[in-house]
């Protein structure tokens, strides 16, 4: 276990390196805390289909890592609220509590252990700002700044359930694979995408990338 342990702290340091991020040893303990709860809670309510605890550091917790430099320029160190779609484990809702404090993070999920999972680990961490709700997004008012999800739903169907939860000026945040031309295309005309930035995700071979849509204005949307 020591190894284990010793093995996940230099694989999450390097990825931490590759990505360029700059946190504390708190914010890295934190992290790899957090990968020891989803292990011993997965036992129990099945958070995630990974029980490989390198495999879930690399998967989960770098894969939504890999988001942060990207929500930091968005966000600009703004104290924001943000909205997690969807969020099972908490990907990448709690990752983005741990390493950006100023956020207001919510994690919403229709499966009621899994906001419960959500509400724990906040309270394990000592994370204020880090919330776990048991909802349908369609039932959530906001208003949130930003609306996050990660392989939750089409883009279409994220962004029309999500809209009541978006604040006037908000945007949404879309974890994908592949860039998503098709969903893209498939948008509303009330919804337009305004950048899609490539995500390299240390140590994990697949494609990934971030899709940044907002509600278009008045103006916009007639032209």
């Amino acid at each position: 276990m020591a190894v284990l342990a010793t093995n996940l702290a230099a694989r999450l340091e390097s990825g931490v390196g590759a990505l360029g991020l700059a946190l504390s040893d708190a914010q890295r303990t934190q992290l790899l805390d957090y990968l020891g709860l989803i292990q011993k809670w997965n036992k129990v309510y099945n958070l995630t289909a990974l029980r490989d605890a390198e495999d879930m550091l690399t998967h989960h917790v770098l894969d939504s890592l890999a988001v942060i430099p990207s929500l930091r320029r968005q966000t600009q160190g703004r104290a924001i609220r943000l909205l997690d779609v969807g969020s099972g484990a908490g990907l990448p809702g709690v990752v983005i509590a741990i390493c950006c404090p100023e956020i207001d993070v919510t994690c919403v999920d229709t499966v009621a252990k899994k906001a419960t999972f959500i509400q724990q680990v906040a309270i394990a961490l000592k994370l204020p700002g880090l919330h776990g709700v048991h909802a349908r997004v369609e039932n959530l008012q906001g208003p949130f700044d930003v609306v996050s999800s990660r392989a939750f739903a089409s883009l279409a169907d994220f962004t029309a359930w999500s809209a009541g939860a978006l604040a006037v000026q908000g945007v949404w945040m879309a974890m994908k694979g592949r860039h998503p031309a098709d969903e893209i295309a498939a948008l509303p005309p009330e919804v337009e995408m305004f950048h899609v930035e490539p995500l390299t995700v240390p140590g994990l071979e697949a494609e990934r990338c971030m899709v940044w849509l907002r509600k278009k204005t008045d103006a916009s949307a007639s032209a």
